[in-house]
């Protein structure tokens, strides 16, 4: 059996922008996470599903469009981001993912919210005073880690 990226397996670009579009909708009703937001360009939603799919092994649409990983980091220089706010964009986000009913296994779930402590932490530092951008910094690549791939569940001969 051939491995699926991570980006596959949830579907591709119209799940990641499914989600993210979704997701924005609800942020922009959250009372701690709107002010961040408030300025926010329409094509945010759109920009962060390019740099999620690259991120989960899809094509380097962020890279090639937007800038790359250099560019998520300027997004967030000043912004002063909190560990509550923190906290509050990944519990939206998995609510969000949850109820669109993306994929549930727990080894897609595992992946994913490794990268987002992951990537929210980097924000975090990355939006504070005197954080700087790395211009060759990579873009990250998230895959299986430990558990190796998705759940499949064998068939009872």
């Amino acid at each position: 059996m051939t491995v699926p990226t991570l980006y596959e397996w949830i579907g591709g670009i119209d799940a990641l922008d499914h989600l993210t579009d979704e997701f924005y909708r609800r942020v922009h009703q959250d009372e701690l996470l709107s002010p961040v937001f408030a300025g926010m360009d329409a094509g945010h939603p759109r920009h962060v599903a390019m740099f999620l799919a690259e991120v989960l092994g899809g094509p380097p649409l962020y890279s090639t469009e937007r800038g790359g990983h250099p560019e998520m980091v300027r997004h967030h220089l000043g912004k002063h981001l909190t560990e509550a706010m923190r906290r509050r964009w990944i519990n939206l986000l998995l609510d969000t993912y949850t109820d669109l009913e993306l994929p549930a296994d727990p080894e897609f779930a595992s992946a994913l919210v490794g990268y987002l402590e992951w990537g929210t932490r980097l924000a975090v530092i990355n939006s504070a005073p005197g954080a700087k951008v790395w211009e060759n910094a990579p873009m990250p690549k998230w895959g299986w880690g430990e558990t190796g791939g998705p759940f499949i569940p064998k068939k009872k001969a």
